[in-house]
């Protein structure tokens, strides 16, 4: 049997035991599911650091200090989360409308695993599946296949020796674009969470099913002058949160735009921080090691350390580099470095004002970046309200993009999953949680003499 028959085959499998369990799992006790959803992340925080490992050995992306990092996040702070919201049964009662809001499970969740974050995106959506009621399949990338396995393994053991069902978390162990496809748009399957690259988020939303699917980030950093005297902060923010995981997360800073009147001093902090301002043949050089082409990215080539980026593209750099720059002047595909970049690297401009600054940040958002994420250093509130006029889901102030988008830094809500809403074509432009996953039913006393209408509109 061929790779894409044994793939579909397996798809269909996965989503009918899931359906089963989730039959089974329904009127399960919501405190019961609380402390299950707790003793799973609890399982994963001494298995962080491995699981991180093997991530990084069988994807080659990033790496692992940081990946145990991710982990540990979806594990402990998105359960942290969800231990104070209600996701089952009486979500609220409105006396005076006579109205309550009751929470259901949706059913069975497919969600698609990007191999970027191939174990922390399964532990946040996991956690989030299971507190909402509901069995999951996740359908990982074939290069994060064993890592996506072994991390739903150590959860699901821990739910089954808690009473769930078999098959209520799953990971599908052989995938191909074919068998997602089918799990997708399998009868059984309810609700799809799509996180991952432009094709696999399309062929979501084609599945003929409700998707929750989230787009590309190009996310412009402004840097405003009435930062100045805080610029090596600033430059330590953008710089490690650009360098996290050598660079794989969308909503890292992908370009920085500075204020003329602070560009040398920041640019200064930037290279104090570990950052290496490339010359334009070096810069160019690059650009065909990131990308293939117009709009694709090479898979080879990213999440990869500065080291290894600047060896490919023939240059060499000093000791303790974290992140490699190239300034720029221009947005779009003539200056491919101008896009997202899954990598530690970062496009860097010069503004005249704030005016020119927020303008040319609108326009880096707008190419291959609508909808997801901007971040702004500044001081001034008159600014950081200009600035929120960008197209985007979120914009993070004087934190790290990276602290800031997931809801570490900021009190968003956890989240390994930022909708970037219908600027690039998503359902939701939130940060996706369990509340997400769930149908909520209103229960709706009278509280008016129905025959009043007649009275009201005539007749």
């Amino acid at each position: 049997m061929d790779k894409d028959l044994q793939s579909i085959a397996a798809a269909r499998a996965a989503a009918a035991k899931a359906f089963a369990a989730y039959r089974s799992f329904l009127g399960t006790d919501p405190s019961h599911i609380d402390a299950m959803v707790d003793a799973m992340a609890r399982a994963i925080e001494p298995e962080a650091e491995r699981l991180g490992r093997l991530a990084v050995e069988e994807t080659g992306y990033g790496n692992i200090p940081d990946k145990r990092v991710k982990n540990l996040f979806n594990a402990l702070s998105v359960a942290e989360w969800l231990r104070d919201i209600t996701t089952l049964g009486v979500l609220w009662r409105d006396e005076r409308a006579k109205i309550a809001a009751i929470g259901e499970p949706m059913g069975v969740v497919a969600a698609l695993i990007p191999v970027t974050n191939p174990t922390s995106t399964i532990i946040y959506k996991v956690l989030s599946a299971v507190k909402a009621g509901n069995a999951i399949v996740c359908a990982p990338h074939p290069r994060g296949i064993g890592c996506g396995m072994e991390t739903v393994r150590v959860m699901a053991e821990v739910a089954e020796g808690m009473g769930a069902p078999k098959g209520l978390i799953q990971c599908l162990d052989q995938v191909t674009i074919e068998g997602t496809a089918e799990l997708m748009r399998h009868r059984r399957t309810s609700v799809v969470m799509a996180t991952g690259g432009p094709a696999m988020v399309r062929a979501a939303y084609s599945s003929g099913k409700p998707t929750l699917a989230v787009g590309a980030g190009n996310v412009p950093c402004y840097v405003h002058a009435s930062k100045a005297g805080q610029l090596a902060e600033v430059a330590e923010q953008i710089i490690t949160s650009k360098c996290f995981d050598f660079g794989t997360a969308c909503v890292s800073e992908q370009a920085v735009v500075a204020d003329a009147a602070i560009t040398r001093e920041l640019r200064h902090e930037m290279k104090l921080a570990g950052a290496y301002f490339m010359t334009r043949a070096e810069a160019d050089r690059l650009a065909q090691v990131i990308f293939q082409g117009r709009q694709a990215m090479d898979p080879a080539n990213v999440g990869q350390s500065p080291q290894a980026l600047a060896e490919k593209a023939g240059f060499s750099l000093p000791p303790r580099i974290r992140c490699l720059v190239s300034e720029e002047h221009e947005i779009g595909w003539q200056r491919p470095l101008s896009a997202e970049k899954l990598n530690p690297v970062l496009a860097f401009y010069e503004a005249r004002d704030s005016a020119a600054g927020i303008t040319m940040a609108e326009s880096i958002a707008k190419f291959e970046g609508w909808g997801h994420t901007a971040v702004i250093h500044a001081d001034d509130p008159t600014v950081v309200a200009e600035y929120s006029r960008l197209p985007v889901g979120r914009v993070l102030v004087n934190t790290p993009g990276i602290m800031g988008g997931m809801g570490f830094s900021t009190d968003l809500e956890p989240s390994f999953m930022l909708g970037t809403g219908t600027w690039s074509g998503s359902i939701t432009s939130d940060n996706v949680t369990a509340l997400h996953l769930i149908n909520i039913k209103r229960v709706a006393w009278e509280n008016r003499p129905w025959r009043d209408i007649y009275e009201v509109y005539g007749g």
